[in-house]
């Protein structure tokens, strides 16, 4: 199984795969024909990036039953549709600044897929031969903005909202894979992912029915139960398993 790092260098960022333990740079198209290309060199450390800049986060609300049951909700009968900017994308270690003004800030520990070619109009069945890979998310979120609100965006829009990676992790099977959250070395979140309402070839048939999504582009699949809040100070850990472990820190924003 390849996991596809982003290395910074320079004012962007350079694709790295890492293979067997080892990493290498990757030699060709990220979303076409790729292969292994020189070691990355060792020597000094290495700022990894959010695996990717997507051009829309597209993220599925209540789609555990247990968050659902938490959050007082209904089961939805159909996905629960929101999206988030990519000016809310941060990578690993980046810093995720909680505004003192919009209340309590909480984070939601999340697996998302990786789109890896173009799609529209995808049926279930073909879903997967889309997904480039899995990657971990942190649907950060102002919770009484969301209550207030109609719709999401605010609440889960700002800026530093969307922590992604720390890799895109190929090869794996979503469809049982544990999911935790943990703050401050506390683990608050822990399920797995056969606990979907709607699995991930769903979604991705749902959403590209009616949104066209570009490689690059990313689903979330919503968030277990044990959401709770982020503080300045704060470290936020996020696991999914065969992933890795994306880590944030929270700073008064």
């Amino acid at each position: 199984m390849d996991r596809i790092y982003r290395i910074k260098q320079g004012m962007g960022g350079r694709p790295a795969i890492e293979r067997d333990g080892q990493l290498h740079w990757l030699k060709g198209e990220l979303f076409g024909k790729y292969e292994l290309g020189e070691p990355v060199p060792s020597g000094s450390p290495h700022r990894f990036l959010a695996p990717v800049m997507p051009s829309i986060v597209v993220c599925i609300g209540l789609n555990y039953k247990d968050h659902a049951a938490e959050m007082n909700k209904k089961l939805p009968a159909e996905p629960l549709v929101f999206l988030k900017p990519q000016s809310s994308v941060i990578g690993p270690d980046d810093e995720i600044k909680i505004p003192a003004w919009a209340g309590r800030i909480e984070h939601e520990a999340e697996m998302a897929v990786v789109i890896g070619k173009r799609a529209s109009n995808v049926k279930a069945a073909d879903a997967m031969s889309y997904v480039l890979g899995i990657t971990c998310l942190n649907d950060v979120t102002a919770r009484e903005l969301q209550a207030k609100d109609v719709q999401y965006s605010r609440a889960k829009g700002f800026d530093t909202f969307c922590p992604l990676g720390p890799c895109i992790a190929v090869g794996l099977d979503p469809s049982e894979l544990g999911v935790e959250g943990w703050v401050n070395g506390e683990r608050r979140q822990n399920s797995n992912t056969r606990e979907l309402i709607f699995p991930v070839p769903f979604l991705v048939e749902h959403v590209s029915r009616f949104m066209t999504l570009n490689p690059g582009d990313v689903i979330t699949t919503g968030t277990p139960s044990g959401v709770g809040p982020l503080a300045p100070g704060d470290r936020m850990m996020l696991k999914v398993e065969g992933v890795g472990t994306l880590s944030n820190p929270c700073v008064a924003g």
